[in-house]
């Protein structure tokens, strides 16, 4: 074993990451997907500017992470399917706030909902429970808004996002791309207005967009990177600190707050994929030169 790895290791699933990922998971009995998604948002905040990260402090990440992902699950025990079923059997249904509210909340890595989003998950068909469950919100991001107006014309309250989706270890392969599928159906007709469907791909927690690909979603721009912050060791959105401290300016915060632990990661971070979704119609592939980059 290396005695630092990189961002770019553990994002990649190099040999060296993957094996340690596979021993906390076993380990804690967590499903190592999700282990790999938390402990990917919560690593920028030990890496080096160069980010790179000692072997022994990944040890540790990955159990801290694992100890406290085992906790949350036994809190949504009850709300979530544990047997397999084809993909066939699932059902799709609109899916309660109050449930996807908890579930989004204490499983999705950034430990909330989006307010006033409508939910629809595929369900077992046994115990009518969510196997895998999605959140559609009016899309609030301005520079992606301004983006779809300027470039295709699509005026940004026609734009719906895809702003949070979890899938557990029982769903089937290609679970998320046919509820995709199937929600984009529903908004079509649920919501006359919508023109497009969008939703942002972090590469840093090793996402690709392999399901929005699947389900004919195509990257049309890319967005500036920021640093990832973090309160008391944890991740926060900026959204989050206006919440809870009513401003995410790390300087005031830490002035503010002398008791509280603010920081924010220094390696560099790829920048997230946009991809989007025409509710009506075919959806057009934007070649990789007319693809804009958005800064924040």
């Amino acid at each position: 074993m290396r005695a630092r790895l990189s961002l770019d290791d553990c994002r990649g699933h190099a040999p060296e990451f993957a094996a340690l990922l596979a021993a906390a998971a076993g380990r804690y009995g967590v499903p190592s997907r999700a282990l790999m998604v938390r402990t990917l948002l919560h690593l920028p905040r030990l890496a080096r500017p160069d980010g790179s990260i000692g072997e022994n402090q990944l040890v540790a990440e990955l159990r801290r992470n694992a100890e406290r992902l085992r906790r949350d699950q036994q809190q949504v025990q009850g709300l979530v399917s544990k047997n397999e079923f084809e993909l066939s059997a699932l059902r799709f249904v609109r899916f309660g706030n109050a449930e996807a509210d908890r579930i989004f909340s204490t499983l999705h890595y950034l430990r909330s909902a989006r307010a006033g989003s409508l939910n629809f998950a595929l369900v077992d068909p046994v115990h009518r429970l969510p196997v895998t469950l999605c959140s559609v919100s009016p899309l609030e991001w301005m520079r992606v808004g301004r983006q779809l107006e300027f470039q295709f014309g699509v005026p940004m309250d026609a734009a719906w996002d895809v702003s949070r989706v979890y899938s557990f270890d029982v769903a089937p392969v290609n679970a998320i791309s046919y509820l995709l599928a199937r929600v984009r159906q529903t908004v079509r007709r649920e919501l006359p207005s919508a023109q497009v469907l969008t939703t942002a791909v972090d590469p840093n927690l090793g996402f690709v967009g392999s399901s929005y690909r699947a389900a004919n979603w195509q990257q049309w721009m890319s967005i500036q990177a920021r640093p990832y912050l973090y309160v008391d060791g944890l991740y926060a959105t900026p959204r989050q600190l206006r919440t809870r401290f009513g401003g995410a300016n790390l300087a005031a915060l830490r002035a503010s707050n002398p008791r509280g632990r603010f920081e924010q990661s220094r390696a560099t971070l790829t920048d997230s994929l946009i991809f989007c979704c025409r509710v009506r119609g075919e959806t057009e592939a934007v070649p990789e030169a007319d693809r804009r980059r958005l800064r924040r």
